[in-house]
């Protein structure tokens, strides 16, 4: 009934063209996301490079595979976390104007994106510290299209390593 009605109104009333340069025309945008996302990545990488050999009893060996389960679960929902997060800025905010004055812009963002791509694939600690990395260059990138210079603070997370931020 509800479809018919709006329908119906569509059809009376007509719909105009929507033109925005993001799915919600918000403005806001942020690497923050795609940097924490990358540092789990990292973090269950190295998690999982930590996990000891289960013994043969039975509940070492469920306790392993728990482990192990979740550690792969949460590295594969963050590496795609952090490709959406980096489509969503390379596709969104990034624009001619910027490629002009970064032109190595798509190849960074290529790179990152099949980074995140091989840390799912993988339990492989370099390229998850490469995916950090190229997140990192992003930020920077990001943030010097705002017109800030940016601080590379301490992440203070268990992976250790730094986060990006515009200075204050």
């Amino acid at each position: 009934m509800l479809r018919s009605i709006f329908g119906y109104l569509n059809l009376t009333l007509g719909a105009g063209t929507a033109h925005a340069h993001c799915d919600i025309p918000c403005g806001i945008y942020d690497p923050h996301g795609a940097q924490l996302a990358a540092q789990t990545v990292l973090r269950m990488v190295n998690l999982t490079d930590g996990l000891a050999m289960p013994g043969m009893s039975q509940a070492e060996m469920a306790t392993y595979a728990n482990s192990l389960n979740r550690y792969t679960a949460v590295k594969e929902q963050h590496a795609e976390l952090c490709k959406k997060e980096l489509l969503v800025l390379w596709g969104d905010y990034f624009k001619p104007e910027h490629l002009e004055k970064y032109p190595d812009l798509h190849a960074t963002f290529w790179n990152a994106v099949k980074l995140a791509g091989r840390t799912k694939q993988t339990v492989d600690a370099k390229a998850a510290q490469d995916l950090v990395a190229s997140v990192q260059k992003v930020a920077e990138i990001f943030w010097a299209t705002k017109g800030a210079s940016v601080r590379r603070q301490p992440s203070l997370q268990p992976v250790g390593g730094e986060s990006v931020y515009p200075a204050a």
